[in-house]
């Protein structure tokens, strides 16, 4: 066969496979996401070992569509077993978002199967397992190499008992609200990193972040400014652009002292917020690496 015919056959067969659909491959890092259609995939980011013998299990997500998708929580949206379920969000942001929630599993349920499942429109669904018993999913809270750790977040009636980590916090009140009423949501924060005066990154104490999501509910929610906590509208620095920011966020002065924000629901029903402190302003401080960052979550209820 000449080359002037080789490259005829080459032709042909380029033309044979699209015509046959096999050249829609994967999406490629270098090229553009698409604008939607494809499914939420389920991560678990890993598990820690608890001193009285429960495993936290770290879960988050990855929406490669650009719109948010809504997947509520039920039958396409479930961890099992169902004694576990109702931590995992019903919104899902576009891009990568890590350790959204954590389930503890205790340690009389540390030889079950624990599996996340969701189901995006009428994709297929997918799955992702607890991984407990892995060492290579295994997570720890040790401090980083120049001493940051994951922050301590609570609510003004548990003072009592602070959340950090993924699994976090859940407050033990619910707010009721009246449709459109505004409503103010308020944490407590500090960040017990100890690091090293001497260094001149550490000179003065680090500022912490706090970012407001809204995690379950039937309809929208507005967050504008508390008059006490600003949002911060300045750079913001973010995993190296791995994990997106939302713009209700506010900065903790020095690490320690309250977040608030004020909400407003366009729907009565059940709502969930999430609030996210994280002290990645320093060096030794990732959310890629699973560290370190604390989850508030606050149920409210919307009445007509």
């Amino acid at each position: 066969m000449t080359i002037r015919q080789i490259g005829i056959a080459v032709v042909m067969f380029s033309f044979l496979v699209a015509g046959l659909g096999f050249a829609q491959q994967p999406t490629r890092l270098l090229r553009p996401p698409p604008p939607g259609g494809l499914p939420v995939i389920p991560f678990m980011e890993g598990w820690y070992a608890n001193d009285d013998g429960s495993v936290t299990v770290s879960f988050g997500y990855h929406n490669r569509n650009e719109d948010d998708i809504i997947v509520p929580i039920g039958e396409g949206n479930r961890i099992e077993p169902l004694l576990l379920d109702g931590m995992q969000p019903e919104i899902y942001y576009s891009g990568r978002h890590t350790g959204v929630f954590g389930v503890t599993v205790p340690e009389s349920m540390l030889e079950d199967s624990i599996w996340w499942y969701l189901k995006t429109g009428d994709l297929e669904e997918l799955s992702v397992p607890g991984g407990l018993g892995s060492e290579a999913y295994e997570l720890d809270r040790r401090a980083r190499p120049q001493g940051s750790v994951q922050p301590y977040i609570w609510f003004s009636d548990d003072d009592d008992d602070r959340g950090s980590g993924p699994e976090g916090i859940l407050a033990s009140n619910t707010i009721t609200v009246s449709l459109n009423e505004s409503v103010t949501i308020e944490v407590q924060t500090e960040d017990p990193s100890v690091r090293d005066p001497s260094n001149p990154l550490f000179a003065k104490p680090l500022d912490t972040r706090v970012i407001w999501y809204k995690h379950q509910g039937p309809g929208d929610v507005s967050f504008s400014e508390h008059h006490s906590t600003p949002f911060d509208t300045g750079p913001t620095r973010s995993t190296r652009g791995m994990i997106p920011v939302a713009d209700s966020r506010v900065i903790v002065p020095q690490g320690k002292g309250p977040a608030r924000v004020n909400a407003i629901f366009s729907e009565p029903g059940e709502y969930m917020i999430r609030a996210r402190l994280d002290n990645w302003a320093s060096s030794d401080s990732d959310g890629l690496d699973q560290c370190c960052w604390s989850n508030a979550y606050q149920r409210v209820r919307v009445i007509d």
